[in-house]
């Protein structure tokens, strides 16, 4: 009987949870989202700006402008490493959220000024270091270890990802073209304070947390400590080979930002009917949106070849997506030896395809980093996978600064070949990560 009587008090508790639940999920992981997603806004709108704000109002040739627009990713991608550390052995997650947060928004406001340029993307680059790692490192703690729901609440924390990505070059994007850059920088700042006051009013939903020594957990959601034996001797040199094929992977595909904003502002006609024109910052929604459409597609063909027995190693489709971010570049070659200027619908194909190639090759880039990573060095490996899109950020700088130098069909056509060498040499290393 009081058996009986625990069970049913057990399952009463567990019943009263869920109802205390949003979209059945912890609430924890609905401040989360929403967060990121305004988070998320201002980064993506700020970027959606800038290699349009360095060139057309401050007046920065093409190429300086590249190099400014490579190494402002490089440290994007740079900093969390170093705030990643902070977080976990002296601020806490919680403050440096805050922190990070708020660093943010006074570099998206100072944008607004011409004098403050060079500061404020130092200032943002900072506050992203502190906050891009320390955010959603916070879901994990929102789950007890046996929860099933653990794996589907990453997948909607990513959502809001991509909707915050989505929603910031129709808005803030709109803004600068329309009403001046001031507007689409302030607007930035705007969305990153909402996402603050968000978070905070939010903190009794998230987890405690306590200063200690890094996990790996903090850098790679839902890792677990046990991974597969593989020599350290073999798999090292085989991730380190992977991360320099990635860095040249990045210098093409981090074209989108750049080299094609630029084409699509000056070579694409993007008059519809009623003699309207399309923002030109509208374009770099598409990707995105392609991720939200596709990605259940793209899962569930990996599924089918998996049950048929025919799954693909990582590695063969990394290879593939960069073959298909190669034939994106293609595509942009063969619309601009034809001269004139291009349809929009053309425009909009290419980050369709590039989309594509992306899904392939980035996200399963790094499950393999965490697959792979010998011991207990997840979070060195991570931490190397980053690096690798941070140099592939500085170096895609330097690539688009040819742009000026050459015609848009070779420039593309160059691109095209990078992103084919990188497909390469990924199915070259294939034979090596089998083994492993």
């Amino acid at each position: 009987m009081s058996d009986l009587l625990a069970n049913q008090q057990t399952t009463s508790a567990a019943s009263d949870a869920r109802v205390r639940d949003w979209f059945g999920q912890p609430r924890g992981l609905t401040i989360l989202f929403l967060t990121e997603t305004w988070e998320k806004f201002s980064f993506f709108g700020m970027r959606a700006l800038l290699i349009y704000y360095m060139t057309r109002h401050l007046e920065i040739d093409q190429a300086r402008a590249s190099y400014i627009y490579g190494m402002y990713g490089a440290a994007v991608y740079f900093t969390p490493i170093i705030g990643g550390i902070l977080a976990d052995r002296w601020l806490g997650r919680r403050r440096a959220v805050m922190l990070g947060g708020a660093i943010m928004a006074a570099g998206h406001f100072m944008m607004a000024s011409e004098s403050l340029f060079y500061p404020a993307l130092v200032v943002i680059a900072c506050g992203n270091g502190l906050f891009l790692p320390s955010l959603p490192s916070q879901i994990e703690g929102l789950y007890a270890k046996d929860d099933p729901r653990r794996t589907s609440g990453y997948s909607i924390y990513y959502v809001g990802i991509n909707l915050g990505a989505f929603l910031a070059p129709l808005i803030c994007g709109t803004l600068g073209e329309r009403f001046g850059w001031h507007w689409g920088f302030s607007a930035a700042g705007v969305g990153m304070i909402l996402g603050l006051f968000i978070y905070w009013s939010g903190l009794r939903y998230l987890p405690s947390q306590t200063v200690a020594a890094s996990r790996s957990e903090s850098v790679r959601p839902g890792a677990t400590e046990h991974q597969p034996p593989a020599s350290a001797a073999r798999t090292w040199p085989l991730l380190a080979a992977v991360a320099a094929v990635a860095v040249v992977f990045r210098a093409a595909y981090e074209q989108a930002g750049n080299t094609v904003a630029l084409w699509v502002g000056t070579d694409v006609d993007r008059m519809i009917g009623g003699g309207w024109e399309i923002p030109m910052t509208w374009f770099l929604s598409l990707n995105p949106l392609v991720v939200f459409l596709l990605t259940p597609v793209v899962v569930a063909h990996w599924t089918r070849r998996a049950a048929l027995g025919r799954e693909q190693t990582p590695l063969t489709k990394m290879a593939i997506g960069a073959l298909v971010v190669a034939l994106s570049y293609l595509l942009l070659a063969g619309v601009s030896a034809q001269g004139g200027n291009a349809a929009w619908p053309l425009a909009a194909a290419f980050f369709v395809v590039l989309t594509i190639g992306e899904l392939y090759i980035l996200p399963i880039g790094l499950a393999l980093f965490g697959r792979l990573a010998p011991g207990n060095r997840t979070a060195t490996s991570i931490a190397a996978w980053f690096l690798a899109l941070s140099a592939g950020n500085l170096l895609g700088g330097a690539v688009g600064s040819l742009w000026s130098r050459m015609t848009p069909a070779t420039f593309f056509t160059l691109v095209a070949a990078i992103a084919c060498f990188a497909a390469v040499m990924l199915k070259l290393l294939d034979r090596s990560a089998r083994r492993l």
